[in-house]
């Protein structure tokens, strides 16, 4: 039952972790040390109105569901708008920087607001975990299990 479940969601293209469920990829995470850990983007993106990021979630994942239950009149894809922190932050995933390096960069970046590398780390982990519950990232630490 639990497979079902898992295959009825939207799957983004190019997450090789589809396969394995959510207390499978905790375990893994349980593991290791959050903030030692690479973030890998899964969605694509573009860049919205006042420069702040949208992802592009697609509908379906098949070309035949695509075909058979898409309405000429949606759009195919569905966007996701982040706001100005949100945006900073998924500009700066890519698999070689780990979340303390992405906390250490916003840290730096933020001029206006000099709020404490723990608070940055605590906000950061939360949006990263959040962006991970929903499959729009996922970890190099997973992808090579």
């Amino acid at each position: 039952m639990q497979g079902n479940r898992i295959n009825r969601r939207l799957r983004p293209p190019g997450c090789k972790t589809w396969a394995m469920n959510f207390f499978q990829r905790r375990k893994i995470l349980k593991k290791a040390n959050f903030l030692d850990l690479h973030p890998v983007r899964v969605l694509k993106h573009e860049t919205g109105e006042n420069g702040n990021i949208v992802l592009l979630l697609p509908r379906f994942r098949k070309k035949i569901e695509t075909a058979l239950f898409q309405s000429p009149n949606r759009d195919p894809l569905i966007r996701i708008r982040l706001d100005q922190y949100g945006s900073r932050t998924w500009m700066l995933i890519d698999s070689a920087a780990t979340v303390r390096e992405i906390c250490s960069r916003l840290q730096e970046a933020e001029t206006t607001d000099t709020a404490p590398l723990e608070e940055t780390e605590t906000r950061v982990t939360k949006f990263l975990s959040l962006l991970y519950r929903e499959r729009y990232i996922t970890f190099r630490e997973i992808e090579d299990v």
